[in-house]
């Protein structure tokens, strides 16, 4: 949203570009003063401008608008001013020899301001600090069941029949008349016998039938530890000239 000069947020257009008729560059808004705007241009040739404000054409929220060309603005130059101060001459020297890094570390809210007040250069210091997070994994721990193979020893007892073989005399023969059975009557024997007599015994016959011997209660619980994190940090410092 374009602001006309009356509604611009005067705070807001700190570092923003300058730009004149046919889109001319004046540089980056350094200062906004009670009655007039200060523009820096230029890297190592740095140009001040000091444009009044009733000059503003309009404001977009990312480039501030003149009404005026470079060759006018040059007509508020800090530097060709005959107003010009000995500090004002000494905060250009300056402002010249940190052009380069100033540009190169534009970080917005963070990047070197002026003290309208005292005409100073606040540069800040940058520096990290360690921002530690925990997450959370999962290791995991293997528990292997082996089966290991002994010889375990039962007692039993087994029955078997055997044989034990009398002898015993056979009484005399009775006579016929009487039904029995008389030596006449035994066949002649004429070649060997068999007699199979059945025998019982017992046998071990052995299944295996696996069964819960114990159970094994695995338990987890948390341990907390304290551990040291070491890491390189930057920290910004300066490096005063030798020549002072």
């Amino acid at each position: 949203m374009e602001s006309d000069s009356k509604d611009i947020p005067w705070n807001e257009i700190i570092k923003k570009e300058a730009v004149g008729i046919n889109n001319e560059d004046l540089g980056k808004v350094q200062e906004v003063g009670s009655v007039s705007i200060l523009t820096k241009k230029g890297f190592l040739n740095t140009e001040f401008f000091d444009i009044p404000k009733d000059l503003i054409e309009r404001y977009d929220g990312d480039k501030v608008y003149f009404k005026i060309n470079e060759e006018q603005a040059r007509n508020f130059s800090k530097r060709n001013s005959s107003i010009t101060t000995e500090k004002e001459e000494d905060y250009s020297i300056n402002q010249s020899k940190i052009a380069v890094e100033d540009e190169n570390n534009d970080l917005s809210t963070y990047s070197s301001s002026i003290d309208s007040k005292n005409n100073d250069i606040v540069i800040p210091l940058m520096s990290e600090e360690l921002v530690v997070t925990k997450k959370e994994v999962i290791d995991e721990v293997t528990i292997t069941k082996q089966p290991a193979k002994e010889t375990k020893t039962e007692q039993v007892q087994l029955m078997h029949e055997e044989i034990n073989i009398e002898r015993r005399p056979v009484k005399n023969l009775t006579d016929s008349t009487n039904n029995s059975t008389t030596k006449e009557d035994i066949p002649p024997i004429e070649s060997k016998t068999e007699i199979k007599i059945p025998l019982k015994r017992e046998e071990v016959e052995v299944t295996k039938k696996p069964y819960v011997k114990e159970e094994i209660v695995i338990k987890r619980k948390p341990i907390s530890e304290t551990r040291r994190i070491s890491e390189e940090i930057i920290t910004e410092h300066i490096v005063e000239p030798e020549n002072i």
